[in-house]
């Protein structure tokens, strides 16, 4: 097999990052080569996210790598990515998606409705922290960094009473014994393009589009492209306590949108309804709709 056919795929290092690269390895049925990238937002597990800016923390390694022609391809948790396009830089394909629920882990088997009131939960999320809020001001959410093993452990060593997590990340680690309660979407959306993964590449890359073109899930990328756009038409960063799903049923998609303030005491929602193929147009609806119901003051608390 000559270099020119190997498909070299980047991800970051983190046990998760692996794992989801691992498995687009081990789904493609060309030869490849994974590489190893450490990011600053890996390299640095202290600092709070938002002060890294919030745009291509996990990221911009990765494309730079792609730049460089170390990598033909880079796979990233989707709703790490950028919602504008990078110049140069291609989406090229979108698999299909794991759950996209929240999840618990917490000591002794707790549920959210079971935790003490004061109970400290971890997350470095704001839109969970917003959402929670509501419905338990009462519990102490606490910022956490750290890959999902390095959570888990600190609810284990009782330095938190439970860890919000992606319930997505804890099945492909096969940590998912380990959750105590999966949250509802009533109470929790996820965050755009949550469960999902981007495989991106560099700009008419016709030989990796074409390598990575058989994991393409349809259904998948018309709501991923839905939760974006939404996100993009309100001007939201990674940071912004905005949640969004997108579902299918008949070939028409509805979009549902909550935008909150950081301590949840105020939440505006809309819901978009469109066909298929206008899945961009169906999110930039809805935050049309949301800034229709005076969303500019919450966008601007968090710019």
């Amino acid at each position: 097999m000559n270099d020119q056919a190997l498909l070299r795929i980047g991800s970051r290092a983190s046990a998760l990052a692996r794992v989801q690269a691992e498995w687009v390895a081990a789904t493609l049925s060309c030869c490849t080569a994974l590489v190893w990238i450490r990011s600053g937002g890996d390299a640095d597990q202290t600092t709070p996210l938002p002060a890294f800016g919030g745009v291509g923390v996990f990221t911009a390694e990765l494309h730079q790598a792609l730049f460089g022609d170390r990598i033909d391809v880079a796979v990233h948790s989707l709703k790490d990515l950028p919602v504008v396009e990078e110049a140069g830089i291609q989406l090229a394909c979108v698999p299909v998606r794991e759950d996209v629920r929240d999840a618990l882990v917490a000591r002794d088997e707790l549920t959210f409705e079971s935790l003490p009131a004061g109970a400290r939960v971890g997350t470095g999320s704001p839109r969970r922290v917003a959402q929670l809020k509501r419905e338990r001001p009462d519990l102490e959410f606490v910022g956490i960094r750290g890959n999902v093993p390095t959570r888990i452990e600190k609810v284990r060593a009782g330095e938190f009473d439970a860890v919000v997590l992606a319930l997505a990340g804890l099945r492909r680690l096969g940590r998912e014994a380990d959750v105590s309660d999966i949250l509802p979407l009533e109470l929790c959306l996820p965050a755009a393009a949550q469960g999902a993964l981007g495989l991106t590449m560099r700009e008419n890359d016709h030989r990796a589009a074409a390598a990575v073109a058989a994991l393409r899930d349809v259904d998948t990328s018309a709501c991923v492209t839905a939760e974006r756009a939404a996100l993009h038409g309100l001007g939201a960063g990674c940071h912004t306590p905005v949640g969004a799903l997108a579902t299918l049923e008949g070939g028409r998609l509805t979009l549902q949108v909550r935008l909150c303030s950081t301590d949840g005491a105020t939440c505006l929602e809309t819901t978009a309804e469109g066909a298929l193929a206008e899945a961009s147009t169906v999110g930039l609806r809805a935050a049309e709709a949301l800034r229709a119901q005076g969303a500019g003051p919450l966008l601007d608390s968090e710019a």
